[in-house]
């Protein structure tokens, strides 16, 4: 199974007020298909942009061989350099 942690959409479409949740899914499903696991949670929408996400499980899945999505790996790493 080819594991991959990417964004989830969720939010009012009508609107365009969109945000995402970080999850770790099967490469095969939808982007809002069934997941393994919600890890973190993205609104740009907000300011300042609100980003929560489980660095500790982020890098679990990463060592379990799951890629991360250019968007995710950007904000991955831009939670690491918040953290420290």
């Amino acid at each position: 199974m080819a594991v991959r942690i990417r964004l989830r959409k969720s939010g009012k479409s009508s609107k365009k007020n969109y945000h995402f949740r970080i999850v770790v899914a099967d490469q095969r499903k939808a982007r809002d298909g069934r997941f393994i696991e919600e890890i973190g949670y993205y609104n740009p929408a907000k300011k300042p942009v609100l980003l929560k996400l489980d660095i500790a499980r982020a890098d679990y899945w990463l060592k379990c061989g799951a890629v991360a999505s250019d968007t995710v790996a950007s904000l991955i790493k831009k939670a690491k350099k918040e953290k420290q």
